[in-house]
């Protein structure tokens, strides 16, 4: 009996250890998950406001929304916000939350603005898991890549020049790491395929407008 008595408290010593490290685990990754999430959202911010400085814009970008769903041409895994910037009501510029979901470590989360005439005012990249070195090149932080696709759009290059130089393209890839740069350029272009095709519905007056 004692025997069994000790099996059984050793037996129940274990179920509470394992019950509390998959506990301490699953608060782990939800805490993780909510500072990287808080991250990406400030970096968001940052990036918005370097696409549309102050000077460009007078209204509120954090509060002048249009919902963006997900899936899609933008790619996004959840539903999203478009942030429209106005001058005296005016729209000058929408920013499209967009995910290239084929690159190399996975998905690259980013922001792209657009004017009203569909040209770009540039791209940022929010998260992203490249290789150091290679691939995180598509951050502005590495290098100034991303900022070669200000003032082009679905005409500046032709459909076939929205592919890096190895592809037949007109944006240069990176060295020893052309995946990366080969999914940026597809979702900027899929971006603006969705702003083609639901640009005016983004930028018609809405209610809230129209009250104003």
């Amino acid at each position: 009996m004692n025997l069994l008595a000790t099996i059984s408290r050793s037996g129940l010593v274990l179920g509470l250890f394992a019950v509390c490290t998959v506990a301490f685990i699953a608060i782990t990754a939800t805490s993780t998950a909510a500072m990287r999430e808080a991250n990406v959202q400030r970096a968001a911010q940052k990036n918005l406001f370097a696409l549309l400085p102050p000077d460009t814009h007078d209204n509120d970008l954090l509060q002048d929304v249009v919902p963006a769903p997900a899936g899609g041409l933008l790619g996004n895994e959840e539903d999203e916000l478009i942030r429209i910037a106005r001058i005296q009501g005016e729209i000058v510029g929408v920013v499209l939350p967009v995910t290239a979901p084929d690159a190399y470590s996975g998905r690259i989360r980013m922001i792209v603005g657009v004017r009203p005439d569909g040209t770009l005012l540039g791209v940022r990249v929010l998260a992203h898991r490249e290789t150091p070195g290679l691939g995180d090149k598509v951050d502005l932080r590495k290098s100034d890549w991303i900022l070669g696709f200000r003032g082009r759009s679905l005409q500046n290059p032709a459909p076939d020049g929205w592919k890096v130089r190895r592809d037949g393209g007109e944006f240069d890839q990176f060295t020893g790491a052309t995946i990366t740069p080969r999914s940026v350029v597809r979702a900027v272009y899929r971006a603006l395929r969705h702003f083609e095709a639901h640009g005016a519905d983004i930028m018609q007056p809405r209610i809230q407008d129209e009250m104003s």
